[in-house]
């Protein structure tokens, strides 16, 4: 096993999901891997700087944590990036990788690559702000203009400007005639260009995302590049992130069962009901837990018919713990 030391956050993280990585998928997520690093769902500047949500919160125990902003004002995410490390945020990520067509109309997204002096000077204006990383995820092309000249001509001017760690979806983006959803699927991927990027530019980190599916794609990836970034698969199989931590960062330190996740986040759902909140709201990322398991099944079918039930509290859980045996986890 390669010995990795030191700690480097990018090596393996949760990518940033839209209605997925919210604060309660971080915490659940966490409980899995101490090392693992976690991403926020893409929170725009207009929503931080003009909304009335409380859009950056998160738990102590969610560190190493990122925030992923989405927009193209440098005053603004500047303003933004400055918020987010105040708050402890461990790193600030722009988004220049979602195609859909609400973040090309907000200027902002995939259609960013476009735009390399613009995000330059939105990567310059926020490291002028804070301390903590100022990162960049980004796609590989975008429409016609997926050579690999066009991603270098983007890189080389935000590398500029003083951001090390790119985070690159292994896909160009179409920006009309598919939906985001097709977009993560439909354009080929393309590994290779991520890894030239890393023999061209070595002194940048460079982590990889898109299309895969096990740790042991992970290793193969980081033979090549700084890091991989994990998204579906783990929001669908969260148990995958049990064996990151001595897999991926070769620390020894046994992991818990599912049956131990699952107890632990019951003070959690606890402290959350009481604050009016709803079971739901966190189960519904606990769903894969048990994915593979004698039981899982049953354990879906329970929380997704009576976690969204008014009142339902965690012997919802605890009956649903019951439908999995314990000494039959895979």
């Amino acid at each position: 096993m390669t010995q990795v030391s030191p700690y480097q956050p990018h090596r393996f993280s949760v990518a940033p999901m839209l209605d997925w990585t919210d604060r309660h998928c971080r915490y659940f997520h966490r409980l899995m891997s101490k090392n693992t690093l976690l991403y926020t769902e893409m929170v725009t500047t207009g929503a931080i700087l003009h909304g009335k949500g409380d859009y950056l919160g998160f738990s102590e125990q969610e560190h190493p944590l990122a925030l992923q902003l989405g927009g193209s004002n440098p005053q603004e995410l500047a303003e933004c990036a400055k918020r987010a490390e105040d708050l402890g945020y461990d790193e600030v990520n722009l988004n220049v990788g979602c195609p859909s067509d609400r973040v090309q109309n907000g200027r902002f997204g995939a259609c960013l690559m476009a735009e390399p002096e613009l995000v330059a000077e939105c990567v310059s204006k926020m490291q002028q702000q804070v301390k903590i990383p100022v990162t960049v995820k980004t796609r590989i092309g975008i429409d016609e203009q997926d050579s690999y000249q066009f991603l270098k001509d983007f890189i080389e001017p935000v590398a500029e400007a003083g951001c090390e760690t790119f985070i690159i979806h292994a896909r160009k983006a179409w920006l009309s005639g598919l939906s985001p959803k097709q977009n993560r699927d439909i354009p080929p991927l393309d590994y290779p260009r991520a890894y030239q990027v890393k023999a061209d530019y070595p002194q940048l980190t460079i982590s990889v995302n898109g299309g895969i599916a096990s740790l042991e794609q992970v290793q193969e990836h980081l033979k090549h590049l700084d890091g991989v970034m994990l998204g579906r698969e783990v929001y669908q199989n969260p148990y995958l992130l049990a064996d990151v931590d001595q897999q991926i960062f070769d620390d020894p330190q046994p992991a818990l069962s599912r049956h131990q996740v699952a107890e632990l986040m019951l003070p959690y759902i606890e402290n959350h009901l009481a604050q009016g909140g709803r079971l739901q709201h966190i189960s519904r990322h606990m769903l894969g837990l048990f994915q593979g398991c004698v039981g899982a099944r049953a354990w879906r079918r329970h929380l997704s018919e009576n976690a969204h039930k008014k009142g339902a509290g965690i012997e919802v859980m605890q009956a649903a713990m019951d439908l999995v045996p314990e000494h039959q986890e895979a």
